[in-house]
């Protein structure tokens, strides 16, 4: 009997747990746009390894989950891009991990972005022996984004990015200009304002 009343309390509990992830990973998106586009270059390093530290432990909660995994190879990666020089390898290699994770669970999670992260860590990651990039596999990850989020900001934004680096600039101006009129999306004002500004200087540049 009171085994029975264990697992009913047990089971009861489980859906208010899994209901919290939506909003833990809210909150994780915020606070890297916050520190992405609002935050002073200077102080980006820090601000990003303390939310490591937060993914880490999303991801702890929900090790079942694709979603933690990806937030944890993006503020791992955007943590890299502020630190820069050969200590961000470590980290970018860390991220690919988390991502490659994330795609074993749930491909299609948070509308293909494993792929989206995937791909851009391929072709701004140095090639070895320093590290992993390889722009024939960055092409392979965007587009299979792009397949499942063909309207997607920021699936349009890393292929546009990605074809300037592999000199097609105007192949990439019709993806950056759908990232200008992609709609968007709610709680994601943030980042959302702060990736039309980047493409639309990667358009100015074109």
């Amino acid at each position: 009997m009171r085994w029975t009343i264990i697992m009913t309390a047990w089971l009861l509990a489980l859906p208010v747990w899994a209901a919290d992830l939506p909003a833990e990973l809210a909150g994780i998106q915020q606070r890297w746009a916050e520190i992405r586009y609002q935050l002073p270059e200077q102080d980006q390093e820090k601000a990003f390894e303390a939310l490591a530290t937060e993914a880490e432990a999303f991801v702890e909660r929900y090790p079942d989950r694709a979603e933690p995994l990806i937030w944890q190879g993006i503020v791992l990666s955007t943590w890299a891009g502020a630190k820069g020089g050969l200590g961000a390898l470590g980290l970018v290699k860390r991220a690919r991990v988390s991502l490659e994770a994330a795609l074993e669970l749930d491909a299609s999670a948070l509308e293909g972005s494993a792929y989206t992260s995937l791909g851009s860590l391929y072709y701004q990651v140095p090639g070895w022996p320093l590290g992993f990039g390889d722009d024939d596999k960055a092409r392979g990850y965007l587009q299979k984004a792009l397949a499942i989020n063909p309207d997607g900001i920021d699936a349009n934004y890393f292929f546009g990015d990605y074809l300037i680096d592999q000199g097609e600039p105007e192949r990439a101006r019709a993806y950056l200009q759908k990232v200008m009129m992609a709609p968007g999306r709610p709680g994601r004002e943030v980042a959302d304002i702060g990736r039309k500004r980047e493409a639309e200087g990667l358009l100015s540049n074109l």
